[in-house]
């Protein structure tokens, strides 16, 4: 039987948003998985029904578009869907420097990373708070931690979520309803080669984190109430670079690697 509520998963067809599907499934919840690809989403969708016998339904959708988080949120009402779980995990990033990424996609980047994001929260938020109970887990990055990596535009909306996050916990102490953002390093996941990074060394060097583990981490820390969560060795190292090198030092580190990530398109 399921438990009470919905769980949203958005980017759920691939990589840690599939990953935290499956959990939650497995947790006896219902669950919602939204991303732009209809076919990979459906097919994500049956597998995780057969495995644990509870709703699965997919609601293919780009959220960069403008309107989309409103029509997710009315879509979800119409079915009588109360969602008490709500993981924010679509997202994108581009590793060129940022006067060679097209603004068409850099627009794209801060609507789905950040925008969509927040709209989703704002949306969802009323019923969870209404009904005194809910989890929200936003997924960042370490990235937003330290300006610029190879990413601007992508680390810039990643510091936006961990303090959007942050903010939100805050506010929303002692109401019954929690705000988690999960922020990983490097994952195993297509994210690689869509940032087209999938074949630098420097990254291939570390020890990339596999995306179940890092979703079970996600998973489990949100049902925790943990704020920041952040998952594995590395991970954890990160956010003590903003606390303890001055800024100039943080923006130096920023640079070293954006040098080995950045790439000028053709």
């Amino acid at each position: 039987m399921a438990t009470e509520g919905w769980a949203l998963i958005t980017g759920a067809s691939t990589g840690i948003g599939r990953e935290l599907a499956s959990i939650a499934a497995a947790d006896g919840r219902d669950v919602v998985l939204v991303a732009r690809n209809a076919a990979r989403l459906e097919q994500a969708a049956e597998e995780v029904r057969a495995a644990s016998g509870v709703r699965a339904v997919a609601l293919p959708m780009d959220l960069a578009e403008p309107g989309a988080p409103e029509r997710l949120h009315a879509a979800t009402g119409e079915r009588g869907m109360e969602v008490d779980f709500l993981v924010n995990n679509a997202g994108f990033g581009m590793s060129r420097r940022f006067a060679d990424v097209p603004i068409a996609v850099q627009r794209s980047m801060i609507g789905l990373n950040l925008s969509a994001l927040a709209e989703l929260c704002h949306l969802y938020l009323p019923g969870m708070l209404e009904r005194g109970r809910g989890r929200i887990l936003n997924v960042g990055s370490g990235a937003g931690y330290v300006p610029g990596l190879g990413f601007t535009t992508y680390a810039s909306t990643k510091a936006f979520v961990l303090h959007l996050t942050e903010g939100l916990a805050g506010e929303l102490a002692g109401t019954g309803v929690t705000v988690s953002v999960l922020c990983p390093g490097p994952v195993n996941t297509p994210f690689l080669g869509t940032a087209g990074i999938e074949g630098f060394s420097g990254i291939r060097r570390l020890a990339l984190a596999d995306p179940g583990s890092v979703a079970r981490a996600g998973y489990r820390g949100a049902l925790k109430g943990k704020v920041v969560i952040n998952p594995g060795f590395f991970p954890r190292l990160v956010p003590f670079v903003p606390r303890l090198l001055p800024r100039f030092a943080v923006r130096w580190l920023g640079r070293q690697v954006g040098r080995q990530m950045a790439r000028r398109t053709g």
